[in-house]
């Protein structure tokens, strides 16, 4: 047992070998009734953290009901990303309000 982690971890540490990447936290903020623009290069297990900078209250819902963050103004709200694809995203106070997260594996 002790030799298979002292290979794993010499696999990882050699060169041209990448390590897994840690999970990041990326910010949406609302404002003057639109989201902002979605980050790029998001993946499973990343953090969004949703931000009302508005005078009104907020949704960040997934159209696929994946989540549904309600804020009020000056309220943030933190989710993680559980799965891959395209997630398209509404407010469902202002329709209008749209956005779509692009999560790869």
């Amino acid at each position: 047992m002790r030799l298979r982690a002292l290979v794993s971890a010499l696999a990882l540490s050699a060169p041209g070998v990448a390590a897994p990447a840690s999970p990041a936290e990326h910010v949406i903020v609302m404002r003057q009734m639109r989201f902002s623009d979605s980050p790029a290069n998001l993946r499973v297990g990343d953090a969004i953290v949703w931000v009302n900078r508005d005078v009104v209250a907020h949704t960040a819902t997934a159209r696929d009901r994946g989540f549904d963050v309600e804020l009020q103004p000056n309220q943030s709200r933190r989710i993680v990303l559980r799965r891959a694809g395209a997630i398209a995203f509404y407010c469902r106070y202002h329709p209008a309000m749209t956005g779509t997260l692009r999560v790869a594996p």
